[in-house]
């Protein structure tokens, strides 16, 4: 007969398994949770008739903590993924970013300069995508997809004569900043704080937004004289951003304020 700890590991070790094969999404909760949080009643001994909140509050912490960890999975799978200018569905993303971002002007063709009016470093964004992969489009096209006009105005932020910044690439430091708050455990706050949706790709996306905008917020307030300026204002952001998530009450809503700068 197994011992109750290797009862409650053999749990962990199930349940990490469906977040490797990809199963651990909610349309299979019933059927995974089910056992898993029987053995746990059964081991620990918890009658759910006299402790009546115990299995609704257990379920959905086993929820939030097994969907961020295929959370986890998911950002890592596009952030080793590749731009790749072969790919139909990269080039349509990419190609969509600019139609968003810049409306009323188009391409002249896919290498151009124009690439650099939304902030991306030469003639062809792919080669700034190397260090975060896909993951650092996606952000970018679903900041701009899902926020127009937040993202718009963030853009037309970078393009002033005094403050500006290189929109993309900011972005993309955005994303790599994300990346590391999710993978350290620090976006824990942000994930289950979410009370409508668990942690999923979709709320990673939205995260990210609420960091670019906020780092935009800083980056005008602090007024800087140049861009040798952002490495010092974007740590001081993260360490801000890690002081709130450091508060497991803290809430992080997009709160858009209309400014002239």
């Amino acid at each position: 007969m197994l011992s109750r700890t290797q009862n409650v590991k053999e749990v962990v070790s199930y349940l990490d398994s469906t977040v490797l094969e990809k199963t651990f999404v909610p349309a299979n909760f019933r059927d995974i949770l089910d056992p898993s949080i029987s053995i746990i009643l059964r081991v620990k001994k918890i009658n759910p008739k006299l402790h009546t909140t115990f299995v609704s509050s257990f379920r959905r912490c086993l929820e939030q903590i097994w969907s961020y960890r295929s959370l986890l999975n998911d950002v890592e799978d596009l952030r080793t993924l590749q731009f790749d200018s072969n790919n139909e569905l990269h080039e349509e993303k990419l190609l969509k970013l600019w139609s968003l971002l810049v409306p009323d002007t188009p391409l002249e063709s896919r290498i151009t300069k124009q690439w650099q009016h939304i902030g991306f470093q030469g003639d062809d964004p792919k080669t700034d995508f190397r260090g975060m992969g896909m993951l650092g489009l996606d952000n970018l096209l679903f900041f701009a997809s899902e926020y127009p006009e937040i993202s718009s105005h963030v853009l037309s932020h970078s393009l002033h004569p005094t403050y500006g910044y290189t929109f993309a690439i900011v972005g993309i430091n955005i994303t790599s900043m994300a990346y590391y708050l999710l993978k350290d455990g620090s976006a824990k706050t942000y994930m289950f704080n979410a009370k409508r949706c668990l942690p999923n790709i979709d709320l990673f996306h939205r995260f990210y937004c609420y960091l670019f905008y906020e780092f935009d917020k800083m980056w005008i307030e602090s007024k800087p004289e140049n861009i040798m300026e952002f490495s010092m204002i974007f740590r001081k952001f993260e360490n801000a951003v890690r002081s709130e998530l450091a508060d497991p009450a803290s809430v992080f809503r997009i709160k858009v304020e209309v400014d002239t700068i």
